[in-house]
């Protein structure tokens, strides 16, 4: 299977920066503050959309600050998601799923265990409930795109 860089976005989750390592970092994180500071590491490495192309994006409802996220279907039937959040943890947080699901398909998308990967980081517990609705929001709207855009045949 070939790479696909994408064109329209391009940030270094899932590709440069994967899941396992982030998971990783935050995991050996016991202080707050320690996670925090990495939280916004990782959303000053995600693009900051310019108005254009928000305009191709999903507004996402239920977050405590504004999130966009867009998707396109690569060739070889992968997903590349991008997106941006006016909060820096918001951001953050929004990345690591970016890293989880950058470059999957449909199905692997709808099997990752989201939950499990924010457990692991030692997270879960850190949120709001306010934030932690605005996470449900953004997977659920990540899962609506795996499953509502088709792959070609």
């Amino acid at each position: 299977m070939t790479s696909i860089t994408p064109t329209f976005a391009p940030h270094p989750f899932g590709t440069e920066l994967k899941i396992e390592a982030i998971v990783d970092q935050f995991s050996t994180q016991k202080a707050w503050e320690d996670k925090y500071r990495s939280l916004i590491q990782l959303a000053r490495q995600l693009p900051t959309l310019t108005e254009e192309q928000k305009q191709h994006t999903q507004e996402v409802k239920g977050c405590e600050n504004r999130v966009w996220i867009g998707a396109r279907l690569n060739d070889d039937n992968t997903f590349h998601f991008y997106g941006d959040s006016e909060g820096r943890v918001v951001k953050g947080l929004f990345a690591i799923l970016l890293a989880a699901v950058e470059h999957k398909t449909s199905q692997e998308i709808l099997a990752i265990d989201f939950k499990e990967i924010l457990n692991s980081t030692g997270l879960s517990g850190q949120l709001s409930e306010s934030r932690q609705n605005g996470i449900a929001a953004l997977i659920t709207t990540i899962r609506n795109f795996a499953s509502e855009m088709t792959p070609t045949e």
